[in-house]
């Protein structure tokens, strides 16, 4: 099992933690050095649209860092990010971004728009998307199938 695969894996079960809270089961970590931070999606507990994995990870590694410029740091995450994240992980400087689903509907890296990746931001990264898709995917369409099943 590769790092990446290790660390999405633990954004998995993350993931799951988020869908038995009642949240769309999205899972993140985030590695900076010996720094080793995990969030999982806390809209609905948070009663909050900007309590997504990244979000939660973002600030909180600023806070124990001291600095919101995070460059050495990498971010896992079940899904592809949103617009939101993607603007938020450019902005923290992240080093790079690795993913497993692809987002169809409001993915940030390609799928609908392409900030992560984009030339007009003033920050560059290494994004790696793809990680276990097939799993993460699964565990999305898993969430979903149930939500739309209990709503007939």
């Amino acid at each position: 099992m590769t790092t990446d695969e290790m660390y999405l894996r633990r954004a998995m079960e993350l993931a799951a933690d988020a869908e038995r809270a009642g949240d769309v089961p999205i899972g993140a970590v985030l590695v900076d050095g010996d720094l080793v931070l995990v969030a999982k999606n806390e809209k609905e507990l948070r009663r909050d649209a900007t309590a997504h994995a990244e979000i939660l990870l973002l600030r909180e590694a600023a806070r124990r860092s001291g600095a919101w410029r995070l460059s050495d740091a990498t971010l896992y995450v079940t899904k592809e990010p949103c617009v939101m994240c993607a603007g938020a992980i450019v902005a923290a400087r992240l080093k790079r971004v690795v993913y497993g689903a692809k987002d169809p509907k409001g993915g940030a890296d390609g799928s609908v728009f392409d900030v992560l990746r984009s030339p007009k931001t003033n920050h560059r990264l290494e994004v790696t998307g793809g990680v276990l898709e097939r799993e993460t995917a699964e565990q999305l369409q898993r969430f979903f199938a149930v939500r739309r099943s209990a709503a007939q």
